[in-house]
């Protein structure tokens, strides 16, 4: 705060020993340092006291993200809990289960496979061997 070197306390103590007197000296000097006392408890009450503030707001502010850190996991939990619960109770009523993305997916109706020509003529091509000849379904 004041930078206050040794040369100026000696000419401060000088000028209070001429000025107070010898025999007040000693009762003055104790004044002041127990005024001194107060005035630093005095300026780190305040000190802790706004560092206990700072620290309040941290923490305000940490528990309101874990706040709602927990909320959005909540929500998560309960959305996948439903999905779930649906899937089940379809299952139990027999009825395939549809998902947002197979839904999304798949079109309504599904194209089917063209049928063949000929009726005699397999679908799948026949398979063949290396000397083997080709084999056909009928």
């Amino acid at each position: 705060m004041f930078d206050v070197g040794f040369s100026e306390l000696v000419v401060i103590g000088v000028v209070a020993l001429i000025v107070i007197g010898p025999e007040r000296l000693p009762r003055v000097a104790r004044t002041i340092g127990i005024l001194a006392g107060r005035l630093q408890r005095y300026v780190s009450d305040v000190k802790a006291d706004i560092n206990r503030e700072v620290e309040l707001d941290e923490l305000r502010k940490m528990r309101d993200s874990v706040q709602q850190a927990a909320a959005d996991i909540k929500n998560t939990v309960d959305t996948e809990l439903v999905k779930t619960a649906d899937g089940l109770n379809r299952a139990v009523e027999g009825k395939p289960e549809e998902t947002a993305a197979t839904a999304a997916a798949e079109p309504a109706s599904l194209p089917t496979a063209p049928p063949a020509a000929d009726p005699t003529e397999p679908a799948v091509p026949p398979t063949t061997e290396p000397g083997k000849p080709a084999e056909t379904r009928t």
